[in-house]
């Protein structure tokens, strides 16, 4: 059922998105990442609340299951909620000791599914400088399931005539950070630094290249 949503999202979606979004793809170490098959961990910095809508439409071929906080769920309205579930969202309670939304990630990733992931848990506030600070809950992932970390960048240009430039990077092999003797924390810290790089490596190329 969850697929079905998604591809008949997709399917009526597209052209305004392609209208609207006006994004272009880049895929600086080269070949078409966003076709990637297999289980994935997509990691996206996140500007706006229409950074969702925007990887929907980049990850065409996949059914994206997201991470989102529990404010979309509770406080945004029945028909939001309705639609995210269907979508086949899993919500995160950030403040709560819960857990379980890993888990549920955990066992999409281990039917070959793709996970979405905004590692800044939120959007800035005002005044707050972005990106912020990267939650550790994606780094952890892909080390406890062995998934790689597809990082991608969106400069957030949506509407008002701009073009969305969104940058998909070369997947990161979790394997890499696991050392010997090393608590588990510091290798979960070493993967959390290098996605973060990783995606602001690919916002300096579309700085670079797309201005």
């Amino acid at each position: 059922m969850i697929d079905l949503w998604n591809w008949f999202v997709k399917l009526t979606g597209w052209p305004p998105w392609r209208l609207v979004f006006r994004c272009r793809r880049h895929a600086p170490a080269g070949g078409k990442p966003w076709r990637v098959k297999g289980p994935i961990i997509i990691c996206c910095n996140h500007t706006s609340v229409w950074d969702y809508a925007d990887m929907l439409m980049v990850f065409f071929t996949r059914t994206l299951r997201c991470q989102m906080a529990e404010l979309l769920f509770r406080e945004k309205g029945p028909v939001l909620r309705l639609f995210l579930r269907m979508m086949g969202g899993i919500q995160v309670d950030r403040g709560a000791h819960d857990y379980g939304f890993m888990d549920r990630s955990a066992q999409i990733l281990a039917r070959g599914g793709a996970v979405l992931i905004f590692p800044e848990g939120r959007l800035p506030r005002e005044g707050e400088t972005s990106p912020l600070p990267y939650q550790p809950g994606a780094a952890y992932l892909a080390l406890q399931t062995g998934v790689p970390v597809l990082p991608v960048y969106t400069d957030g240009r949506y509407f008002n005539g701009k073009r969305n430039h969104l940058a998909v990077g070369a997947p990161i092999d979790p394997a890499a950070f696991r050392t010997d003797g090393d608590d588990v924390r510091e290798q979960v810290s070493r993967l959390n630094d290098a996605i973060r790089g990783r995606i602001l490596e690919l916002e300096g190329w579309v700085d670079a290249n797309c201005r």
